[in-house]
């Protein structure tokens, strides 16, 4: 499989983060993946933002607190919106805030025809086990290197036994040695916060299998010349 290029929060720059536009722009600058987090709207819906409250100027709202119509006035989208304007043909990885979000989040991407090209991540290795009885479905351990209690071999053994697809490490905690140690238990190694060209070559040179930036245009350019070398 070709190295993902996931777009965090869409093309944050060129326009609003976890939005349909950056999303769009993300895609059309030539990403392979968009990634994006995901919350649960008081009516039930799933629902695009990063911070659990939203603000437009003076107003603030609590994504827990508020409807889907209400949160779409502050700009944020439904998943199901992403889906219907933009298709499925491309990598989703989407940061499951709640467990109700992660179980509503395959629900919208069953009836999209998308599992197959879904990373559900979390920090939280016992939410992603819930998920495994669904088996289209990719899942990413998401954590800091720090927080994870268990020798690394160790950790890596648990997550293949659970059906957990992948890691995804910061980048500066990844090294050669450790992809390869990941890969040996056949389970994915993903860097995240790879903004600058010098950090997209170093995790490339190790072996990664997917890697994170605001930058898409950037990321994908250093990606194609990685692989024509």
């Amino acid at each position: 499989m070709a190295v993902i290029t996931f777009a965090h929060r869409g093309a944050r720059l060129v326009e609003p983060e976890n939005t349909i536009p950056a999303f769009r722009a993300a895609l059309d600058q030539g990403a392979s993946g968009l990634e994006t987090d995901v919350w649960l709207s008081v009516d039930g819906e799933v629902v695009c933002a990063h911070d659990p409250v939203v603000a437009k100027g003076l107003r603030r709202r609590k994504i827990s607190s508020a409807t889907a119509e209400e949160l779409a006035t502050y700009g944020i989208p439904r998943i199901a919106d992403v889906y219907r304007e933009l298709g499925s043909a491309y990598e989703c990885s989407v940061d499951v805030k709640t467990a109700a979000a992660a179980v509503g989040l395959l629900e919208v991407a069953r009836a999209h025809d998308a599992l197959e090209r879904l990373w559900v991540c979390s920090p939280d290795v016992a939410l992603l086990r819930s998920l495994r009885d669904e088996k289209r479905v990719q899942l990413v351990h998401s954590e800091r290197r720090t927080a994870i209690r268990a020798p690394l071999e160790r950790h890596a053994y648990e997550l293949a036994a659970a059906g957990i697809d992948a890691m995804n490490l910061h980048h500066t905690e990844w090294s050669a040695g450790l992809v390869s140690l990941f890969h040996r238990f056949e389970v994915k190694a993903f860097a995240w916060d790879t903004q600058e060209v010098r950090q997209l070559r170093a995790v490339l040179a190790m072996g990664i299998d997917a890697v994170y930036c605001d930058r898409p245009d950037r990321m994908v350019a250093t990606v194609s010349e990685w692989v024509a070398e």
